[in-house]
């Protein structure tokens, strides 16, 4: 006779269930929350390994970023640039499309803006910036062309395409360089247009250009305005997030899937196209393989905490921007490793990005049960 066999079953000691209904409020207060824990355990790093109090620590951040008006300017600057980098993202991310070209995108609109500050820029500035605009805007389009198409008529991995682009961005960057390169030798392509300052965006509130950067503000508000409504408001935007819930459900009701991949797909690398001339003609006047400097990486980021919503990507943008001159500001200010000023930086973007999860899901533990037996 066989042994009887028993097997008592046992709930495993924690589940993770997804949340249901949660409030904007009780999101804020999770994100907050895990922000002061990464503040927390900063600080404590800050004491055990360089001994510094960590309260002068955050402040020396904080004058990093707004410790003068030209910090203050500075930051903007970066700001507005990250933004629109993550606004052009948008759009395909929220058609579950991977772009990871951001950053060859930036690169070929930034070297369209330069040609046109070169080749054209003995144009009146009404003509010549629509002109650098446009083709820095079909630069990006032109450039993430291939990789909707691919997807669309042979469904391509978008996220390897999109970052194989980038690599030859650069090496486009590199050419151009040489090319344009000022002095000769130099391997720069120097400040264009130093002598009449053809091309550059101009200060909207002092004559002297780069002592503000009020028309990145405004031409970056205004591509998040718009992004915004498209994908909120209007039929395409519809498009977008059915087709990013399901190509299935997407085909069902009419929707034509390739057309779309393909046209959001440009429609993504004209805006990071367009932060190429806002980088480039509002910034630096100048070409060079780190124009895009990481951005488009990070932009990824800023577009996925913000769930796709161009006003939170302000937020967010701003808090990347504030940590990044932060921590190069203590790291100048106390003499310590830049790299203990990059780890502070990454312990809170991680807990800000670990509080995604706990957004979206809850922890329950499992209780312990009364022994039935030893109660009676």
């Amino acid at each position: 006779m066989a042994a009887e066999v028993n097997t008592i079953h046992r709930d495993p000691l924690i589940r993770i269930v997804k949340r249901e209904g949660i409030t904007t409020r009780q999101s804020i207060f999770i994100r907050a929350a895990c922000i002061l824990i990464s503040l927390l355990i900063s600080g404590l790093l800050i004491v055990c390994v360089v001994h510094i109090n960590p309260f002068k620590v955050y402040a020396t951040m904080f004058q990093g970023a707004f410790g003068s008006k030209r910090l203050i300017w500075n930051t903007i600057r970066d700001t507005m640039t990250l933004l629109c980098i993550a606004v052009g993202l948008a759009p395909a991310f929220a058609m579950r499309f991977w772009n990871i070209g951001a950053e060859g995108q930036v690169l070929v609109g930034g070297v369209a803006t330069v040609a046109c500050m070169k080749y054209f820029g003995g144009l009146p500035p009404v003509l010549l910036f629509p002109v650098m605009i446009i083709a820095s805007l079909l630069a990006g389009a032109i450039w993430s062309f291939l990789p909707g198409l691919f997807k669309a008529h042979w469904n391509t991995n978008e996220t390897l395409f999109t970052l194989m682009m980038n690599y030859i961005a650069i090496q486009l960057t590199a050419f151009m360089v040489a090319l344009w390169e000022n002095p000769p030798g130099s391997n720069t392509v120097g400040v264009v247009n130093s002598s009449t300052m053809s091309g550059w965006l101009p200060s909207m509130f002092n004559p002297i250009p780069n002592k503000d950067f009020g028309w990145n503000v405004v031409i970056v508000m205004a591509v998040a305005v718009a992004m915004y409504v498209y994908l909120n408001r209007t039929k395409q935007g519809y498009e977008i997030a059915v087709t990013g819930d399901s190509v299935n459900t997407a085909r069902y009701a009419g929707i034509r899937v390739k057309k779309v991949y393909i046209r959001t797909m440009m429609i993504s690398g004209a805006v990071c196209g367009l932060a190429g001339f806002v980088a480039v003609s509002g910034a630096s006047h100048t070409i060079s393989t780190n124009t895009a400097g990481g951005r488009g990486f990070t932009a990824i980021i800023v577009a996925w905490l913000a769930k796709f919503n161009t006003f939170t990507m302000i937020l967010i943008s701003l808090l990347l921007v504030f940590l990044d001159m932060g921590a190069a500001q203590i790291a100048s200010s106390y003499g310590i490793n830049e790299h203990v000023s990059k780890i502070i930086t990454g312990i809170i973007l991680f807990f800000l990005l670990g509080s995604e999860f706990f957004i979206n899901y809850r922890l329950i533990f499992r209780h312990k049960k009364p022994d039935s037996a030893a109660s009676k």
